[in-house]
């Protein structure tokens, strides 16, 4: 609920630096060279409609986030919009599994990284991936807050380094690499759009400031768009940049870590270095951020009703919910590789997106959406998603086993909590908190159009 006459602290360019912060992260390190892998000389395309599709849904949850103002996020647009039923329900344990899933594939990426850096082959890429997730779940149970303060510093080094490299090799591009003679078929192009999407993930973070943000009915729409818009043009040129400075074949060979491997030629050893450390700090900063929305996301749901009481216990400073998401993680680092956990994370998110549209559209009178942009959006999420998963059956035949693996498991959660606990997932913003908001909107408007009179 927002509270009045207290000072707000996100206005339009915090707002904006948050949103930047969270999408150029660890997706651009995993996405870049396994979109290219598919995509070839044209993944800026695939960079651009990930960026439009990603605009379509920022639009579409700025517009849930100012009707129903809540920190928890989709969890709670989901509720609103289904109900509090076994439908939004096992949705929402699905948005949860999907922060998970998240959280893997980075751990795998950061691994990936490292064990590229420090020259170690075989399993140790395992090892370090595991063992930054474990890191931060002692970090997390500690209470520690020198990680989370430092999240700014770590911000800016990244999007610094992004840039500096981006900027520089440009100038190196060699026009052969990108001729439309090496040009993939177009298909190849649309199939990598899921996994160039996955890279914006984290614009949705700006609706969970909702609750801190100074005059939300300007600051929301005009934060979302600036963020994703610069996000997307700072992917466009990374990706001509990369695919630009390395053939496709080196790409395909080095698509854990392409964005590293691209500074080589421009800088020497010292680029790749310096792009693989970024890497590291970047994926080690995303991994420790999720890990904390994912254990607030259980214990929110647990305390509403969603998940078991176990979820809010208490250890040291943290919850054990953290500890239970940590021992669901590891198996899917283990067990999966890098493109696999990617695909997964990727497609869950989408999904999961494309629900929340739907159920948009059965609250558009209330949030005075445009039909057209939120049908749009529903639409591009779940044929985002059908060609993902289209394509990667070729070479993961059971994908669509562990989607639906997936759908089975949250809904099987929902209903055994709904038989032995009797809870449901409960509104956070009531009919009253409704009718508040409505009333401040009116006020809005008749305060702005008392100062048009005047003037």
């Amino acid at each position: 609920m927002i509270k009045e006459n207290e000072p707000k602290a996100f206005n339009t360019f915090s707002a904006v630096m948050l949103g930047i912060g969270s999408m150029v992260g660890a997706g651009i390190f995993i996405v870049i060279g396994q979109a290219g892998a598919i995509a070839g000389n044209i993944v800026w395309l695939s960079f651009v409609i990930g960026g439009i599709a990603a605009l379509l849904s920022g639009y579409s949850l700025a517009k849930l986030a100012l009707r129903y103002p809540s920190r928890g996020g989709i969890v709670e647009y989901l509720v609103q919009c289904f109900g509090e039923g076994v439908f939004s329900g096992s949705s929402g344990v699905l948005f949860y599994l999907s922060q998970l899933i998240a959280i893997a594939a980075v751990a795998k990426s950061f691994g990936a990284y490292a064990a590229t850096f420090m020259q170690t082959p075989g399993h140790w890429a395992d090892i370090f991936a595991v063992g930054i997730v474990l890191f931060f779940i002692l970090i997390n149970l500690l209470g520690a807050t020198l990680v989370a303060k430092s999240e700014n510093i770590i911000v800016i080094i990244k999007v610094t380094v992004l840039v500096f490299f981006t900027a520089a090799a440009l100038f190196f591009v060699k026009p052969e690499l990108l001729s439309v003679a090496k040009m993939p078929p177009m298909m190849d192009m649309l199939f990598a759009v899921g996994l160039t999407f996955f890279a914006y993930q984290g614009f949705s973070v700006i609706t969970n400031t909702i609750e801190d943000m100074s005059d939300p009915a300007h600051t929301m729409m005009r934060s979302m768009f600036i963020a994703i818009g610069l996000v997307a043009l700072l992917y466009i040129a990374t990706s001509i940049a990369v695919l630009g400075n390395l053939p496709l074949d080196k790409v395909i060979a080095t698509k854990d870590y392409a964005l590293a491997e691209a500074a080589k030629p421009i800088f020497g050893e010292w680029g790749f270095k310096i792009m693989a450390a970024t890497a590291l700090l970047a994926t080690a900063s995303a991994i420790n951020a999720t890990l904390y929305a994912a254990t607030e996301i259980s214990y929110t749901m647990a305390k509403d009703g969603d998940l078991p009481e176990v979820y809010t216990y208490n250890v040291y400073n943290s919850f054990e919910g953290l500890i239970i998401s940590g021992i669901l993680i590891l198996p899917m680092i283990l067990f999966f590789n890098l493109a696999q956990v990617t695909t997964i994370a990727a497609l869950a998110v989408l999904i999961i997106q494309g629900i929340t549209h739907a159920g948009h559209l059965l609250r558009i009178k209330e949030t005075g959406a445009s039909v057209l942009l939120v049908a749009s959006a529903m639409i591009a999420m779940f044929t985002i998603a059908g060609l993902t998963l289209w394509y990667t059956s070729r070479d993961m035949p059971l994908i669509g086993y562990y989607m639906i693996g997936a759908f089975g498991i949250a809904f099987a959660i929902e209903i055994l909590l709904r038989l032995f606990t009797g809870r449901t997932v409960s509104r956070q913003i009531t009919g009253i908190a409704n009718l508040k908001q409505e009333v401040k909107a009116i006020l809005r408007k008749v305060t702005e159009q008392t100062k048009d009179v005047t003037k």
